[in-house]
C-alpha cells in the first residue's frame, strides 16, 4: 500500500499536470482568441475597403448620370437649333414666292402690308399672342401662311384653329377673305388631300419652282 509521502507525490504531479494543461488550454484558448480578433479585424478591414469601392463606384455612377444628362441636353439643344434653322431656312425659300402665288392664283396685286414671322397680340385675350409666318394683305384679301420643315396633319390642325381666331389678331383686316396656304418643300399626297378636305392650300417645290398643288379647292 502507497505511503502518505508517495500519495501526495502523486497527487501533486496529477496537480502539475492539470496546472500544465490548464495553462496549454488557455494559451491555446487566447492564441485562438487572437487569431478570432485579426480575422474579424480582416474582414472589418474588408468591409470598409468594400464600402469605400462602393462609394467610389457610386460616386463614378453618378458622376456618368450627370455627364449623359448634360450630354443629352446639349444634344437636344442642338436638334432645336438645326430643327429652328431648317424651319427658317424653309420659310426664307417659301416668303419670295408669295406674291407671285397672290398674283397668278389670287389676283392680288401691290400688298399693302408683308409681313415674315409676325407676332400678334389677341384683341380679345391680351395675355395671347402668336407668331404668324408670313402675312401678305391686299384690297380684300389676306393671305396667311404657315411653314413646316415636316408637314402632318397635327400641324394641319393646329394651322385650321389658328385660322378661326385670325380676326381677333388681325382686326384691322375684318371683312377681308383669308386664303390660308400651308408650306413646305415636299408634301406627300395624302396630307395634300387632308388640306383639301379642309379647305387649305397647299404649296410645294415643282419643277420650276413652288406651286400650288390643290388650287381648285
Amino acid at each position: 500500500m502507497p505511503s502518505t509521502k508517495d500519495r501526495v507525490d502523486n497527487l501533486e504531479r496529477v496537480l502539475e499536470e492539470y496546472i500544465k494543461n490548464i495553462g496549454n488550454a488557455q494559451m491555446q484558448t487566447e492564441r485562438e482568441i487572437r487569431e478570432f480578433k485579426g480575422e474579424v479585424k480582416e474582414f472589418k478591414d474588408e468591409m470598409k475597403e468594400f464600402k469605400d469601392e462602393m462609394k467610389e463606384f457610386k460616386d463614378e455612377m453618378k458622376e456618368f448620370k450627370d455627364e449623359m444628362r448634360e450630354d443629352r441636353r446639349n444634344m437636344n439643344k442642338k436638334w432645336g437649333e438645326i430643327a429652328n434653322k431648317m424651319g427658317t431656312v424653309v420659310e426664307d425659300i417659301v416668303a419670295p414666292n408669295i406674291p407671285r402665288i397672290a398674283q397668278e392664283y389670287f389676283q392680288c396685286e401691290d400688298a399693302e402690308f408683308f409681313g415674315l414671322r409676325v407676332t400678334k397680340r389677341n384683341s380679345k385675350d391680351k395675355s395671347r399672342s402668336r407668331e404668324f409666318d408670313i402675312i401678305a394683305v391686299y384690297d380684300d384679301k389676306i393671305l396667311i401662311n404657315e411653314t413646316k420643315s415636316s408637314p402632318s396633319i397635327d400641324y394641319i390642325n393646329e394651322f385650321t384653329e389658328v385660322l378661326k381666331e385670325v380676326y381677333d389678331y388681325f382686326p384691322e383686316y375684318k371683312g377681308k377673305r383669308i386664303i390660308p396656304i400651308f408650306s413646305s418643300l415636299y408634301i406627300p399626297e395624302n396630307v395634300v388631300t387632308y388640306l383639301t378636305k379642309v379647305k387649305i392650300y397647299a404649296m410645294a417645290m415643282k419643277d420650276d419652282g413652288m406651286e400650288l398643288l390643290n388650287p381648285h379647292i
